[in-house]
């Protein structure tokens, strides 16, 4: 069951609500209901794990008891342990195939057997929830909560457990005992699951045919034209499928009193790989500057250890990502960047034009996607040779691709196309936020805005049961 399912929109989703309004204010029922949906929703997609995901709610329960200021010593020991159980527990489903394939791949034959792992469903993000709430109470920045279905509800809750945003502890702490059930919240936080909807449905899965076509065609490395159409749309697909999920996670979390962080803030509208990794997935590049990036130094280092400090981070934020060579590179990539900007290249990027500066941002994005997409790193290369290939001519080696594309695809994947160029970038979002803000003035703006929603909603259904399930991409990680 995801979010973008018919049981989810038209069973699930109605039944919590209206549970929701009979509990009426009753803040700890309220949770209760929460509980048991989230927990029945993680049991729908991936049930032979939610006894994982109750025995990781207990472990960081104790565990959390024992944290706290008064008792500085102590607090660091089970924070220590706290945080390895849950490392042990994630890197034993995530890198444990990766690292076995690699000792045997070095010795040259089979040391090790082991058979595939099922990744359980959002462990990379309740895990990091999970250390989250271990870290902020050890800091003294929140109290250890000594309700077990409080803390259960908070690591599991559905809007947010498989695919994030990586909610904080001590954002939602006060939250999950005070927050306000308001009924004027539903209608905001249904626009916003709605917008996110759209972006899932009519954008993202609309571009994946290219994107498949492109990456696993199975013909060897794809023509440029493919390659570098398959690299763009990519680009537009990762980020309206992730940034989709975001504004529904968030919507769904305020239409149960819950606010949480943005996710997305334009990233492809920065002007430096540091401003677009303040914009992407900030969730996610904001845990490891607190979490990691700070308690090793952080700005604070001399040039050398600040620099190894970043690559260590995106090293880490690449796996993080997944157990594979192209994900490493992907990261240490990224790192390079950053650590370059904040040397002499940067003073060269900041005499660029604004126009200049965004185009070169872009383009380092796009070949970053395209070692994140590949299957493998040698397929990644083998790409990128491709789309470098800019004399070669426009349809050489990729027509016979293209063919098996029908010109309704055509046609829909080039609206998607024209679509991301304009939500995704700051300038044509925020004229069209000017322009509804005007029309606000009017009666006729909130009528028309609910009504373009209401047709994006029957959209996306119509589209959904014309084309083959996608599942959202951070699903795997």
């Amino acid at each position: 069951m995801v979010f973008s399912s018919p049981t989810f929109l038209f069973w699930f989703l109605p039944a919590v609500l209206w549970g929701r309004l009979l509990i009426g204010q009753r803040i700890g029922w309220q949770n209760i209901l929460l509980l048991v949906a989230s927990f029945f929703f993680y049991a729908s997609a991936d049930a032979a794990n939610l006894a994982l995901l109750t025995a990781s709610i207990i472990i960081n329960y104790g565990v959390g008891l024992f944290l706290g200021p008064k008792r500085p010593r102590l607090s660091r020991i089970m924070l220590a342990v706290g945080v390895t159980a849950n490392l042990l527990l994630l890197g034993s489903f995530k890198y444990a195939g990766y690292v076995v394939a690699q000792i045997n791949g070095v010795v040259g034959h089979v040391v090790i057997s082991l058979d595939p792992i099922p990744l359980p469903l959002g462990i990379s993000f309740f895990t990091f929830q999970a250390m989250s709430y271990l870290i902020d109470v050890a800091r003294g920045e929140s109290e250890p909560q000594r309700n077990l279905f409080r803390l259960a509800m908070y690591i599991s809750l559905f809007p947010q457990l498989v695919a994030g945003p990586i909610v904080r502890y001590r954002d939602v702490d006060a939250q999950i005992v005070e927050r306000k059930l308001m009924l004027a919240d539903l209608a905001p936080g249904m626009r916003r699951f709605i917008v996110g909807l759209g972006k899932k449905i009519l954008i993202a899965d609309n571009l994946a045919p290219v994107v498949q076509a492109a990456f696993d065609g199975g013909l060897g490395a794809p023509g440029p034209m493919l390659a570098w159409l398959g690299a763009l749309c990519f680009t537009g697909q990762i980020y309206f499928d992730f940034s989709g999920y975001s504004d529904m996670a968030i919507g769904l979390g305020r239409m149960f009193g819950f606010r949480f962080r943005e996710n997305f803030e334009h990233p492809y509208a920065s002007r430096s790989i540091v401003e677009f990794w303040r914009r992407w997935h900030i969730s996610l590049s904001t845990w490891f500057r607190d979490y990691l990036y700070i308690p090793l130094g952080g700005n604070r280092c001399p040039p050398l250890r600040r620099s190894l400090n970043l690559w260590v981070v995106f090293v880490l934020c690449g796996l993080w990502h997944g157990a594979s060579t192209s994900f490493l590179v992907w990261g240490v990539y990224h790192g390079t960047f950053l650590v370059l900007e904040r040397t002499r290249l940067d003073r060269l990027r900041a005499k660029l034009p604004g126009w200049a500066a965004q185009i070169y941002t872009l383009a380092v994005v796009v070949i970053g996607w395209v070692l994140f997409r590949a299957n493998t790193l040698n397929e990644a290369l083998l790409h990128l040779a491709s789309m470098s290939q800019l004399l070669q001519q426009a349809w050489t080696g990729e027509t016979g691709i293209l063919a098996t594309l029908t010109s309704e695809v055509d046609a829909v994947v080039a609206l998607a196309l024209i679509a991301s160029v304009i939500f995704a970038t700051r300038q044509p979002t925020e004229l069209l936020a000017r322009s509804f803000e005007r029309l606000q003035l009017d009666r006729v703006g909130p009528f028309a805005r609910d009504s373009a929603l209401l047709l994006c909603f029957f959209a996306c259904i119509v589209s959904a049961a014309a084309t083959t399930f996608r599942p959202f991409l951070y699903w795997r990680f």
